[in-house]
């Protein structure tokens, strides 16, 4: 029954494909592209805001996709085709024409590092996602580090910069990325924020207020979230740890005083 089931679904799929998630991702992948022109011409802060356009779009068609029920096999791989080209090679472009050209090799082999990862962590996420936890992902998702990399942009030009930045802290910043998008470090996932379910009163407000700080100062804002979400997950797994050494060294004790009992005991016995 499961096989016909699935031969049904896979039937369905070759007839035809979900228009509105399509589209949605269509836009995302055109924004991505988009940026990639606007790299080219010099037009950086055009750029990063087509970055920023682009992850909105990424998170819209899975968002309609799971509202309407629309989601499919085709869907997921289209959305990691266009998630390549608008947060893997868009951004690498951007922050090599942006800061990383007048380091030579080293800057061009950080760009080509930051795309890599990021191709790698599209695909392991594809063959796992039917065995990974909904609610975290393995690795920094590839969105966050193309947030990270257009809002540095947009910060430097809303603080008064010009042009381009030169420092060696940016390619420090792009090694760090990369090796996050392929490590085992657990983000949460912002999947189950769910804006179509009914949601506490409170959760509503603080809506209203994160868009008036969006509205009032986007740069920042979106700079600063991207960098916590960024770290989130290396604090996370770095208080898991000492939590575990924690909890291995009380069960120890624990286990030593067993121990001494049981030794006391067969001293009384004697």
């Amino acid at each position: 029954m499961k096989r016909k089931k699935r031969k049904r679904r896979d039937d369905a799929q070759l007839k035809g494909i979900y228009i509105l998630p399509n589209l949605v991702t269509s836009l995302g992948l055109f924004a991505g592209f988009y940026s990639l022109i606007a790299t080219y011409g010099g037009q950086f802060k055009k750029a990063a805001i087509a970055i920023i356009v682009a992850v909105v779009m990424d998170g819209l068609d899975g968002t309609i996709a799971r509202a309407t029920r629309t989601t499919s096999r085709f869907g997921v791989e289209y959305d990691s085709l266009a998630d390549l080209v608008s947060f893997g090679v868009a951004p690498g472009f951007l922050i090599y024409a942006w800061a990383l050209s007048p380091y030579g090799r080293i800057g061009w082999l950080a760009s080509f590092l930051y795309v890599v990862c990021g191709a790698l962590r599209l695909a392991r996420f594809n063959i796992q996602v039917d065995t990974l936890e909904r609610k975290t992902f393995n690795g920094l998702p590839i969105p966050g580090a193309a947030t990270l990399v257009a809002s540095m942009i947009l910060l430097f030009n809303y603080l008064g910069g010009m042009g381009t930045y030169r420092h060696i802290a940016v390619v420090v910043a792009i090694y760090i990325l990369a090796f996050l998008m392929v490590s085992n470090i657990k983000y949460n996932s912002l999947k189950d924020l769910e804006i179509f379910r009914k949601k506490p009163f409170n959760t509503l407000v603080a809506f209203v207020l994160l868009l008036i700080l969006l509205l009032s100062e986007p740069e920042v804002l979106i700079f600063f979230s991207a960098l916590i979400y960024i770290v989130s997950g290396p604090a996370l797994y770095a208080f898991q740890l000492v939590r575990g050494k924690r909890a291995t060294s009380v069960d120890k004790m624990i286990q030593l005083d067993k121990d001494e009992e049981i030794s006391r005991d067969g001293d009384d016995t004697h």
